[in-house]
């Protein structure tokens, strides 16, 4: 094999380590903000289904803050805004310019793990 011939793609799995002083604050905004399903599968991980992805959520007492940032498609992303702000989920518009004609905007999960928001047809798209 060639270095031509390798490639690489993104796997099922993303692993998100979190201390834990953020650990039951982030399974809560997977599970009831965002309503995805979550499911405890030890003491210290779950899993959640996120769409083609399983992403696990994992307690890690030697970490001192997550970092990993992740793509929400929504439907109606001025409803999704609307819901966001209601249940205090922080925007950070700032921290990257999305395009001028992108539907969608940054949030972050308590962890403070950023999140691009955007309708379906957007996302994964930046």
């Amino acid at each position: 094999m060639t270095s031509t011939d390798l490639k690489f793609r993104g796997g099922r799995n993303i692993a998100m380590k979190l201390p834990p002083h953020q650990y039951e604050a982030t399974i809560t905004f997977y599970r009831d903000t965002l309503g995805l399903d979550v499911k405890q599968t030890s003491d210290n991980s779950h899993a959640v289904d996120y769409g083609p992805i399983r992403l696990w959520l994992d307690r890690c007492v030697k970490a001192s803050h997550a970092e990993l940032w992740l793509d929400i498609g929504t439907n109606d992303t001025k409803a999704a805004a609307q819901h966001l702000a209601q249940k205090d989920v922080v925007r950070c518009d700032a921290i990257e310019e999305l395009p001028a004609n992108f539907d969608g905007y940054w949030i972050a999960s308590p962890a403070g793990v950023v999140h691009i928001v955007s309708g379906y047809e957007d996302s994964g798209a930046v």
